[in-house]
């Protein structure tokens, strides 16, 4: 029987997923045969030459699944989860690196400790430098609060399970209790899906989350520009699943408007000193705007 099966969902991805592959194989620190690879593409161009590569590069037992529509992340991964055979599921980005033994410490977490329901680790950005996105605060919450709070812990590498939730491009996950609560929401396309899956589980099983700084892997994220569509796009999943927990709009977008609020303080505070990520002010001003004109309508 595999003892994890890591799924892996592509589309287009072909210039991240031989790295992302090699990185599993290069710290594995449990048997090959106790992995369960899974790849699912989202309808690329052309998966059969990606395809044939992995099948090259991992081997025959890697399970390549052609999905027969790009119903986006979420629902891609439960493709490959309803697939997967092992009991703890490795949920993976194909721009993951892996950087430490990776698997040998969960899953013995998970084989005996029944109540454990999901296991995060410490992303980065480079091999030397942290990612700001390990974790988060929930935005259930006050947003002036949640700033403020995610700022610190972040810096101090403090993960709190009942306010935060771990980052969705790398976890692991106990696949009957994912799977009881419903996996991933099909009905968001992509991003912002971790706070209502933590949310699920939390109210299903309890606390059972752990978070492992001393197991790291890298997000290649470091370098990506401001993007007030991806910023839309978070704001209209929360308000999606803020809906479905009986969360008033007003209540989201108010949230929204404080986190907006403290960090474009920031912002002026840090154009004082002359170190002001320009980009990144211009977007949080245009998002104000954003919020503002959502806030009107409700």
């Amino acid at each position: 029987m595999k003892r994890v099966s890591i799924i892996i969902v592509t589309y287009n991805s072909e210039k991240d997923i031989y790295d992302c592959v090699d990185s599993i194989r290069s710290h594995a620190d449990i048997p090959k045969e106790d992995i369960e690879l899974i790849i699912v593409d989202n309808c690329s161009r052309e998966p059969e030459p990606m395809f044939a590569r992995l099948r090259q590069q991992w081997g025959e037992d890697i399970v390549l699944i052609e999905n027969t529509q790009n119903g986006g992340y979420g629902q891609g991964n439960n493709v490959g989860i309803r697939r997967a055979t092992a009991p703890v599921i490795l949920i993976m980005n194909p721009d993951v690196r892996l950087m430490d033994p990776f698997f040998a410490r969960p899953l013995k977490a998970f084989e005996e400790d029944s109540g454990l329901i999901m296991y995060g680790m410490k992303q980065m950005y480079t091999e030397t430098l942290p990612s700001r996105n390990s974790f988060w605060f929930t935005t259930m919450m006050n947003g002036y609060l949640r700033t403020l709070l995610t700022g610190l812990c972040t810096r101090m590498d403090w993960y709190l399970p009942r306010w935060m939730y771990i980052s969705g491009s790398c976890f692991f996950v106990r696949k009957s209790m994912f799977e009881a609560v419903g996996l991933f929401d099909e009905e968001v396309f992509m991003y912002g899906e971790e706070d209502d899956i933590h949310y699920r589980l939390m109210q299903r099983f309890g606390l059972g989350f752990r978070y492992d700084k001393s197991i790291r892997y890298i997000h290649l994220m470091l370098g990506r520009q401001p993007d007030i569509r991806y910023e839309e796009k978070l704001l209209d999943v929360d308000l999606y699943h803020h809906k479905k927990k009986g969360r008033p709009a007003i209540k989201t977008l108010t949230t929204y408007l404080q986190i907006n609020t403290t960090l474009l303080a920031r912002g002026y505070l840090m154009k004082l000193f002359g170190k002001c990520d320009h980009d990144n002010f211009a977007m949080l001003k245009a998002f104000r705007q954003v919020i503002k004109s959502k806030l009107k309508k409700s």
